[in-house]
C-alpha cells in the first residue's frame, strides 16, 4: 500500500489546496493519505471530503511547532480529534506567535534593504495567520532578491542568519499532549533536520517517549538516503514506530513528490498497522 503521511496545502504553506494535494496524491497512486498543515486544522474537513471522493483512506493530521533544547522541532499528530478543544486553543497560540514573528521578520529585512516584504509576502499566504519564513523565501525569489528558496534560507532566514527570528514555540509536553490528548499519535517529523549534539537527540527521544511519543518519521522527502536507515536504526532502538510522507509543499520545491518515497523497512511496525 502507498502510503503519504506529511504534505502541506494552502492552509499554511503549501502552494495547493488541500481538494488539489488530494488530488495529485491520489494521481499519484496514494492509498492511505494525511493533509499536516502547520499548527492549523482547518484544511482537514475540505480535504476529508476529497480524498473520501477519490478512494482514499484518510488520517487527520497537523505538525505542531516545537521549541526543545534551542532549537525549533515538528511534532506531527496523526489520527487526532480536530474538536479537541485543548488541541485547538493550543494552536492557536502558537498561530498568535507566527503572526508576531512575522512582522519582526520583515522589520529586520528592511533593515537589511529589503523594504515591503511582509506586504510581497502575503500574497503567497492564503492564511495570513500562517504566514511563514517559506511565504517570505517565494517573495524573494519571485521578486529576484535571490535564485533559489535555498538561497534565502542560506544568507537571510536559516537558523542564526540576520533576518531569522528565534521564537519559542510549544513545549515538547505541551505538542505531545494536546496530542495524545485528541486521540492522536505523535511522531518525531523529518529529525535528520535537527542540529543537534548526538546526546541533545537522545534527550530528545527519550523525553518524546516518557511523554508518550511513539514513532518517528525515517523516511521522508526531507531525508537522504543514508538518513532512511539512520534513523529506522533509531526507531529500533527506541522501539518506535515508523512513519513515512514526502512533505509536499509544491510541484516546484522538495526532493520528492506525493507518494514518490520509498517503502519503510520491512521489519519497522508502521504508525498506521491498524489504521488500514
Amino acid at each position: 500500500m502507498k502510503v503519504d503521511l506529511h504534505c502541506h496545502s494552502t492552509i499554511s504553506d503549501g502552494v495547493l489546496s488541500p481538494a488539489q494535494v488530494a488530488a495529485r496524491a491520489h494521481a499519484n497512486g496514494v492509498e492511505l493519505w494525511a493533509l499536516t498543515d502547520h499548527d492549523e486544522l482547518s484544511g482537514l474537513a475540505e480535504a476529508r471530503r476529497s480524498a473520501q471522493a477519490l478512494g482514499m483512506s484518510f488520517i487527520t493530521g497537523v505538525e505542531i511547532s516545537v521549541t526543545f533544547a534551542g532549537h525549533t522541532v515538528h511534532i506531527l499528530g496523526l489520527g487526532v480529534d480536530e474538536g479537541d478543544t485543548a488541541l485547538r486553543a493550543g494552536l492557536d497560540g502558537i498561530r498568535q506567535g507566527r503572526a508576531v514573528r512575522a512582522r519582526e521578520m520583515a522589520d529586520r529585512l528592511t533593515a537589511l534593504g529589503i523594504p515591503g516584504s511582509y506586504e510581497g509576502a502575503l500574497p503567497y499566504a492564503a492564511n495570513p495567520s500562517l504566514i511563514s519564513r517559506t511565504h517570505f523565501a517565494r517573495f524573494l525569489v519571485d521578486s529576484g532578491h535571490c535564485k533559489t528558496m535555498q538561497a534565502v534560507f542560506d544568507n537571510y532566514l536559516g537558523d542564526g542568519k540576520p533576518a531569522n527570528v528565534p521564537v519559542h514555540w510549544s513545549t515538547l509536553e505541551q505538542a505531545v499532549g494536546w496530542i495524545v490528548g485528541a486521540g492522536g499519535r505523535a511522531a518525531i517529523a523529518h529529525p535528520g533536520r535537527y542540529d543537534y549534539t548526538p546526546l541533545q537527540f537522545d534527550a530528545l527521544f527519550d523525553r518524546f517517549k516518557e511523554l508518550g511519543g511513539t514513532a518517528i518519521e525515517v523516511v521522508t522527502g526531507s531525508h537522504t538516503p543514508d538518513q532512511y536507515a539512520e534513523y529506522a536504526g533509531v526507531a529500533r532502538r527506541y522501539g518506535f514506530l515508523a512513519s513515512c510522507g514526502s512533505d509536499f509543499h509544491s510541484p516546484k520545491e522538495g526532493k520528492l513528490d506525493l507518494g514518490q518515497i520509498p517503502a519503510l523497512p520491512a521489519d519497522l511496525k508502521p504508525i498506521w498497522h491498524d489504521w488500514a
